[in-house]
Parts: structure tokens; C-alpha cells; sequence
């Protein structure tokens, strides 16, 4: 590891540059630039503030700044610098900032961003007369890959500067940026790669991610690690009368939160789900009786409405923007001096992050306000709190390529030119996430991009390769390159449509500003005249025209919040173990509110503590039902499969399970039939993710939805074409079909191998269920009560909501609720 100490000094027309700015330039930057001399790549791992984006590109604006000028008078300019961001936002950003030491030196550079924001002409005239400095998303670079030219627009890159690396290298985004960088390998072999990375608890999966891998073996890039900054200073809002039992939302302390907002210079109010951001910025609205300038942020709104947002922050316009992971990384901002989290944070990695957005400097501490929404969450807090505090960040575990993504960049390196299959498996092996790839495997996804696989050889639609008489594999028409550019990318959305506000005066589908987009299915249930929240505004529904939702404002304090598929962040291993640590020690307690402190008190006397390495099961009756709950700790993901799975097994035990009901914290599962008294040893048996799991998976329609979003990215089904784009009723019913035929008559099919890989480390946490298990067996603690225990409520009143969902029942479930807790909390 290199140390972050250097020697060298920059050229005088630098120097002066961070002089007249009050700065010194930090030891990590110099040090980036002495690597960058010798022609090393490496990673550079540094806390928010700490000058990681300047250190990125300061080799590049060095190297630039000594180039000849006039340079390549007849050939233009060509791309020196690829900037690559995981957000557009971050992307407009880091231009925007890179603008101020460009022009204050008077350098001769062009800077440009591209995203799918971008102008159409603007994105043309990029390829044949490129910027000096692009920085654009892995999808870009996709789609710029899969053109005939990209040999000449890459062929004198330099450098590639992978911002906000740790966000990207473990998941599908990274898999097909790796893939884009084995590419840039083939096409301008002398460049080399800069990551800049938060601090991440195990950076050796970065520097191999860095680097193409040798065959057999393994590289890595050099690493290099900035200064510590201040530590944060992260406080929780909770309250020592009231905490709810269960939710998400935080309602009861927004007025809290508003004043936190008013003491502040300029805040961020982070949620996890778009649906919270429209709820949040409506409740802080309500509360807003100083009329402070507060914005919504969120990836459904119309990208205009977001830079509008951005830009108004940049200038310090703004006291509060309440925002999703949007905002999460990197974006610059030296007005805001708060963040203020609504929920737990789910990972201490991940408030690590947030955190950095406020005091954007690393000499100074960042301040930020935890907003727990449930007496769960309070635990979740304090032990992300006490995390943070000791510099202790979550793991992941790593996963290996997608097979969905290969078989969408072989199809878009066949759209550039004519492949050789012995070339290309070199190429995508020399990627990390690709690196125990077989030959097997490629030739099948390759076969599959040229026939469909065995089971769809025979249609036509599927055939989108071609061999050449030399061998190599061409693209099998013209039209297919077009259909891929408009299908690029891994990042599978609901079908969505365009919210239109209705021109006043006009005639509905004349005009109309566009809002944002919402879920295709959620505007499908609405009629004329009900009425919504988004875009911050209480819209009417006025009808669909022309692709369209059209809109106008109105009034109603019952409007309902449009829900999103997707958002909600899983709670980390890494969290979940010191929450279970917390629960077990009632010396850690004294930290928590007195509802909390209670709460936990009379669990102990009334049950058990759940403790490390245990699994905790109570059955109890309740009304005219039998519950068991157990409390795992690992996330809903993984309780939401157990609960699957152990009602499989109960219904084979003629116990007549009912339903199930799963949060992060604990799993509850109800019936006709008496729950105590079972062997826990065997239904709580590693077993049951073999063939429990494989039947239940056939009949999952969960399963089907990852399935199509497979079949989406693989390029098997195409959601838009030249000039129209199926709706979702379309992508599913023919993606449900190709499913039943692969099942049937292929089951080892490339795609329904990618689904599963997908399913089990997302959808169902296989891995992280199965390691449970494991750690529990012979280590499970039954309680057999008369009543509910207090740990039990929040998951029963998960169960009391969803019975009463779409009914005028409020008053019901307040009532159910309060005779709930009552019958928990009393000790006599």
C-alpha cells in the first residue's frame, strides 16, 4: 500500500492556482499524480471532503495543460479523459466543479457530460469530435462501445477516473462496466485507471475490479488511502414520551425534523423510498409556517425539475431538499451543514455517506440528525451511531458476473463489429466480476445471442447472430444494433408514463409541462378525478391521451401517495449483528429512550432475550389464530423466504398455516392449528433450501418478475423498438411464456441460470438465510407464551395494517393496536 506522503510538487501554474484559493494541496493528491507518472492505476480510498474527485483529475488537467497547442489541427481533438460516475447527478456535478480550475488557470480544455439528458446532437457530435474530458455512466459508455467508430474515438484515451468506485463494482451496473473496460483494454491499451472510493471496510476487491486480471492469477491496482477526517457528530431524534411500534415514516417527529431543518443553513433530509420522499416533503410543507424554500429530489421526477433542484442548492438558494438515494454520492454542495436521515440507515456504510454530504470538508466534522420511525429502529440507530463513531464499516459479499449482462455486451460488441468468440472470452475473462467465467458458459451465452438457446432455436426473433465465412459472429441485421442502443443498460424499470400537468384552457393532450413519470400500473388503477401526491404537488387525474397522464392541481388532504416498485434497502449483516449485541446486553440500554428501555425490560421478564448465535421462537394464541414469531435479525429479504419456506413445511404438517408477515427484525407466521410444541430442530433445518425451496420457486410469481428483468437485460425481449415501446402487459405475458417453455423443455437455460443467481442473492438472500441456519442449529430457544410478547408487536402490527389495507378502518386498527400493546405490556 502506498502511503499518502509525496515530494512532489506541482507546476507553477497550479501551485498558484491552490494558493490563490487559501489551499494546500493534500498529501493524496500529490502522491495520485506520482502515480499517474509512472504509469501506475491505482485506487484511491478517502473519506468525504477529502478531495478524491480534484486528486482524479489533477494528472489529467497536468498533462493536458503541457500538451502542444494548436494540438491535431486536422483531426480535431481526441478523448483524453473518461470520467465515469454511477449518477447523472454526481456526473453534472463534477463538471460543473471541474469548470472553476479550467477557466481560473486559462487551460485549453473541454469538458463535456453525457447522459441520457443529453441533447441528441450534442451526443452525436461527441463521437466524431469528442471533448478532451467526458464524463458520462456505465450505460453511455455501453452504448458508445456498440459503435462502428468507437476504435477511433477511444484509440488515444489516457485515462479512465471511476468515481464513487464502492458503489458500483458488486452489482450489475459494475458488471457491465467492467466489461466496457475490458473493451477500452483491447482499444487503447496504454490507458490507466484512477478509482476514487469512500472508505470501505475490504478495498482488495476494488483494486482487482481496477485492473484487467492475468489468466489464472490475480492483479491489483496500487492503493492509496487519504488522511482520516473529523469524526461526525451524529445525534438521534427520539422521543423519552413516544416511540411507535412499527411504520416507516416518521410521521410523529416531523415537527422535530422541521426544526432541526430551521436550525440548519441549508439541510438534506434523506428517505429510503421515492414514496416517503413524496410523504415527507408533504408533511414538512404542512409545518412550514416560515415559508423556508424547501425541494423534492427523487429519480421519478422530469430530469428538468432535478438540475432545477441541483442548481438552486449549488447557489445556497435552498434550506432543505428531502431526496432518496439520488443525492447519496459525491455531489458537492458546500451549503448544506446538515443531513438529517428519516429511518434507519439500514448500513453503517451507507450513513457514512450521507453523512458526508453535509460540511463537505474533511477538517471539519459533518453534523447529522437520525429520525428512527419505530422503536426497532431506535436499536438500528444507535448502533449504526456507535459504528460510525468507532470507524467500523459493513462487509459485502461479493457475487459473481451476470450472465444477463454478458449476453447484452456480446450482442453490443457483435453491433460495433464482427467478434471472434476466442478473442472476446479473453477480453470478458480479463474483468474481474468475469474472471472464473468457463468457456462452457460464454459459448452458451453466446449461443443463446445467436439462436435464442435450444429451446427457441427455431424462431427467428430470437436469431440476432450471425457467423461470417471467416467464423467470427456478425450482427444478424442492421435493425437489431438500433433496438440494442435504445435497450442498453441493466437497470430495469416498471413500465412508466409520462405525468403531464393540464395547460389550462386546452384541450386535454395539447401541451402540458412534463411532471415526472410514474409506474405505468399505478396510473392504470386511477379514474378521473382521484387525486395523488407527486412532484411535491396534490394532482387531480384528469385521463390518459397519446401515451400520457394528464394532471392539474387541486386540493385534498386524503390524496394518496403513489407506491414504487423497489427502493427499500436491506438491513446489513454487518448492522444487524451489533442490533442483535444491543438487544441481548441490557447494560447498552441506559443510551435508549424510556419507551425503548421499557419495551426491552418487560420482553426479558416476560420471554427471553434474543442472544448471539440464538434463534429465539415464541408461539403464542391470539383471537382465534396460533402465531409463532422468531427473530433471525437478518433482513426482510431473507425472513420474507423463511417465511415461504416454513409455511411449506407447516402446511405439510397439517398445522394450516394461514400467512406470514416478515420486517427486518423478525418473522411471524399464523394458523388454525396449535404451533407449540414442534420440533424446531427440523423445521428450522438447513434442508429446507433444497427442495422446499426449488418447488417453491415454480410457482412464484416473484420468481417470474426476475425472470423477465433477466430476459430484459439479456436482450431477449425488447421493450423498445424504432418509433414504439411495449407496455407492461406485453413484456410480462411474453416473458411469463418463454418462462413456462424454458422450464419445461430447458430448465438449464442460460437465463433461468442468470434468474436464479439473481434471486438468490437479492430477492431471496439464499446465501444469507442459509449462513443463519446454519449458525442456529442446536442454538434454538423456545418460548411457549399465554399472550403476545413485547418483542412481538411490531410484527403483528405489520400483520393488523395489511388486513385492514383499502378498508375505512383507522379506528379499527388504533383499537387493534392499542389492545395489542396493552395485552403486551402487562405485567401482571
Amino acid at each position: 500500500m502506498a502511503a499518502a506522503e509525496s515530494n512532489t510538487s506541482l507546476p507553477d501554474i497550479f501551485a498558484r492556482w491552490f494558493a490563490a484559493r487559501g489551499w494546500q494541496p493534500r498529501q493524496h493528491q500529490l502522491a495520485l499524480v506520482e502515480h499517474a507518472a509512472r504509469g501506475e492505476s491505482v485506487l484511491l480510498v478517502a473519506p468525504t471532503g477529502g478531495g478524491k474527485t480534484l486528486a482524479g483529475f489533477l494528472p489529467t488537467l497536468m498533462e493536458l495543460a503541457q500538451r502542444p497547442v494548436p494540438r491535431l489541427r486536422r483531426t480535431g481533438r481526441t478523448l483524453h479523459t473518461l470520467y465515469i460516475s454511477p449518477l447523472k447527478a454526481l456526473a453534472v456535478d463534477v463538471a460543473r466543479n471541474l469548470e472553476a480550475p479550467i477557466a481560473e488557470m486559462g487551460l485549453n480544455v473541454r469538458a463535456e457530460t453525457r447522459t441520457g439528458d443529453t441533447p441528441p446532437s450534442r451526443r452525436r457530435r461527441q463521437r466524431y469530435s469528442p471533448p478532451d474530458i467526458l464524463l458520462t455512466t456505465p450505460e453511455q459508455l455501453a452504448l458508445l462501445l456498440s459503435h462502428r467508430d468507437a476504435p477511433r474515438m477511444f484509440e488515444h484515451l489516457k485515462r479512465v477516473v471511476l468515481d464513487e468506485l464502492h458503489a458500483l463494482h458488486n452489482s450489475k451496473r459494475g458488471d457491465l462496466l467492467a466489461l466496457g473496460l475490458a473493451r477500452l483494454q483491447k482499444l487503447a491499451p496504454a490507458h490507466r485507471r484512477v478509482g476514487l472510493s469512500a472508505t470501505v471496510a475490504d478495498p482488495a476487491p476494488l483494486q482487482r475490479y481496477l485492473v484487467p486480471q492475468p489468466p489464472g492469477g490475480e492483479a491489483r491496482a496500487a492503493l492509496l488511502r487519504g488522511a482520516a477526517g473529523a469524526v461526525p457528530q451524529v445525534s438521534i431524534l427520539a422521543s423519552e414520551e413516544y416511540v411507535p411500534w412499527a411504520g416507516h415514516l416518521a410521521r410523529h417527529a416531523m415537527a422535530g425534523v422541521m426544526a432541526a431543518i430551521k436550525s440548519a443553513k441549508t439541510a438534506l433530509v434523506f428517505v429510503n423510498t421515492r414514496r416517503q420522499a413524496e410523504l415527507t416533503f408533504q408533511d414538512l410543507w404542512r409545518l412550514n409556517e416560515d415559508n423556508l424554500a424547501i425541494a423534492l429530489h427523487h429519480g421519478s421526477l422530469a430530469p428538468g425539475q432535478r438540475r432545477k433542484v441541483e442548481a438552486a442548492m449549488a447557489t445556497g438558494r435552498l434550506r432543505a431538499v428531502v431526496c432518496t438515494s439520488t443525492l447519496d454520492l459525491g455531489i458537492d454542495w458546500g451549503a448544506v451543514d446538515k443531513v438529517i436521515c428519516i429511518g434507519a440507515p439500514k448500513g453503517a456504510a451507507r450513513l457514512v455517506q450521507r453523512i458526508g454530504r453535509a460540511n463537505h470538508r474533511l477538517d471539519e466534522p459533518s453534523r447529522a440528525l437520525l429520525v428512527p420511525a419505530n422503536r426497532f429502529e431506535v436499536l438500528e440507530c444507535e448502533a449504526a451511531r456507535a459504528a460510525v463513531m468507532a470507524g467500523e464499516l459493513d462487509g459485502e459479499r461479493l457475487r459473481d458476473g451476470g450472465l444477463d449482462v454478458l449476453a447484452q455486451h456480446v450482442l453490443g460488441m457483435a453491433c460495433s463489429a464482427p467478434f471472434d468468440a476466442d478473442a472476446l472470452y479473453a477480453e470478458a475473462v480479463s474483468a474481474s466480476p468475469y474472471r472464473a467465467l468457463s468457456r462452457e458458459d460464454f459459448d452458451r451465452v453466446v449461443d443463446f445471442a445467436a439462436t435464442g438457446g435450444y429451446a427457441l432455436k427455431r424462431y427467428d426473433r430470437y436469431a440476432k447472430l450471425r457467423r461470417t465465412p471467416e467464423g467470427s459472429w456478425r450482427i444478424a441485421h442492421p435493425l437489431l444494433a438500433r433496438q440494442y442502443r435504445l435497450n442498453v443498460g441493466v437497470i430495469v424499470e416498471e413500465p412508466m408514463i409520462d405525468i403531464r400537468l393540464q395547460a389550462r384552457g386546452r384541450p386535454m393532450g395539447a401541451g402540458g409541462r412534463v411532471l415526472g413519470r410514474l409506474e405505468e400500473y399505478f396510473v392504470e388503477q386511477l379514474a378521473p378525478g382521484d387525486t395523488f401526491v407527486f412532484a411535491g404537488e396534490v394532482l387531480a387525474f384528469e385521463g390518459i391521451r397519446d401515451d400520457a397522464a394528464f394532471v392539474s392541481r387541486t386540493h385534498d388532504g386524503e390524496a394518496q401517495i403513489p407506491s414504487y416498485v423497489g427502493g427499500k434497502f436491506p438491513l446489513s449483516t454487518f448492522l444487524a449483528r451489533r442490533v442483535r449485541e444491543m438487544v441481548s446486553d441490557p447494560k447498552s440500554w441506559q443510551a435508549l429512550p424510556d419507551p425503548v428501555h421499557e419495551w426491552l425490560r418487560i420482553q426479558e421478564w416476560r420471554s427471553v432475550l434474543p442472544q448471539p448465535g440464538q434463534l429465539l421462537v415464541e408461539t403464542f394464541p391470539r383471537g382465534a389464530r396460533f402465531f409463532l414469531v422468531c427473530y433471525p435479525f437478518e433482513g426482510r429479504l431473507a425472513h420474507q423466504t423463511l417465511g415461504m419456506l416454513l409455511t411449506r413445511r407447516l402446511e405439510r404438517l397439517k398445522l394450516r398455516p394461514t400467512g406470514f408477515c416478515a420486517n427486518e427484525y423478525a418473522l411471524a407466521v399464523w394458523g388454525l392449528r396449535d404451533l407449540a410444541g414442534l420440533d424446531l430442530g427440523r423445521l428450522f433445518d438447513e434442508d429446507m433450501l433444497g427442495d422446499d425451496l426449488d418447488a417453491w420457486l415454480l410457482e412464484s410469481n416473484l420468481y417470474k418478475r426476475t425472470f423477465r428483468n433477466c430476459a430484459i437485460v439479456a436482450g431477449l425481449i425488447q421493450r423498445r423498438s424504432p418509433g414504439k415501446e411495449k407496455t407492461g402487459r406485453q413484456v410480462t405475458f411474453s416473458t411469463d411464456l418463454i418462462y413456462d417453455v424454458l422450464r419445461e423443455h430447458e430448465p438449464d437455460h442460460i437465463l433461468l441460470r442468470a434468474t436464479y443467481q439473481d434471486a438468490a442473492a437479492g430477492l431471496l438472500d439464499i446465501a444469507r438465510l442459509g449462513e443463519m441456519l446454519k449458525r442456529v442449529k442446536g442454538r434454538i430457544v423456545s418460548r411457549a407464551l399465554d399472550r403476545v410478547s413485547p418483542l412481538a408487536v411490531p410484527a403483528l402490527l405489520e400483520i393488523s395494517k395489511e388486513m385492514v389495507a383499502g378498508e375505512a378502518g383507522e379506528d379499527v386498527l388504533r383499537e387493534a393496536e392499542d389492545a395489542l400493546i396493552a395485552d403486551a405490556m402487562r405485567v401482571e
